[in-house]
């Protein structure tokens, strides 16, 4: 199935898949003072399930952004993503990242390592997952790209990766991550061990002005042109 891209998600048949929501950051002090990060999160995801009407939507880890406190803006903002997938009539599952440590706090639904979704397995990317595929949907290591002095957030895709297989690399949905750039990056600067020729990634930028995916060269003749 071909990914469909639309503003830092991407849709695999009937299956909507985001990555790095972050919860909880942008909030900080005993107060736990939230700076709007959940809020923009919850609005931008209930557009995006009431968009495109999945019957499933995945949260490739990190949910959450803290590994020790959840504040109390936290719940809410959780409680926000069940209620939109509720009216969608999607379910919602989340596979747990690195940052998730205090995910049974807020989340008691499915929580597996993986989802399968055809020939294509979801998860966070930041470990090697047991389960091979054709193609992986990750998260984890945040790209943005540079391109005329402007940086945006971008997907990476690539084939001969992992195994053989092909990854695609979603941005943070958080919009309060910076994100690396990854115009010079090789294979052993990301984080994630699912990337292993960073010259054969294709940089994939959303327009949401214009709501369409601008492609771009892969990374290795890209670095040559900028």
């Amino acid at each position: 199935m071909t990914p469909t891209y639309d503003d830092r998600a991407v849709l695999l048949g009937e299956t909507l898949v985001v990555a790095d929501l972050h919860l909880g950051r942008g909030t900080g002090g005993s107060l736990e003072l939230p700076v709007g990060s959940s809020a923009d999160v919850a609005r931008r995801f209930e557009a995006l399930v009431d968009r495109h009407r999945p019957s499933e939507v995945v949260v490739a880890g990190d949910l959450l952004h803290s590994f020790q406190t959840v504040p109390r803006t936290v719940e809410d903002a959780v409680a926000g993503l069940r209620a939109a997938c509720a009216d969608a009539g999607a379910d919602l599952v989340v596979t747990p990242g690195n940052h998730d440590t205090m995910l049974g706090a807020v989340w008691d639904g499915p929580a597996p390592p993986s989802v399968r979704v055809g020939d294509t397995v979801v998860c966070h990317g930041h470990e090697v997952p047991d389960t091979e595929a054709d193609r992986y949907v990750v998260g984890h290591d945040h790209p943005t790209i540079t391109i005329e002095g402007q940086r945006r957030p971008c997907y990476l895709v690539g084939s001969d990766q992992l195994r053989g297989a092909t990854v695609v690399m979603l941005p943070s949905f958080n919009t309060l991550n910076a994100g690396v750039e990854v115009n010079q990056m090789r294979a052993t600067d990301f984080q994630s061990p699912l990337v292993t020729d960073a010259d054969g990634l294709e940089p994939v930028v959303w327009d949401e002005s214009g709501r369409e995916t601008l492609r771009f060269p892969v990374l290795g003749e890209f670095r040559e042109m900028l």
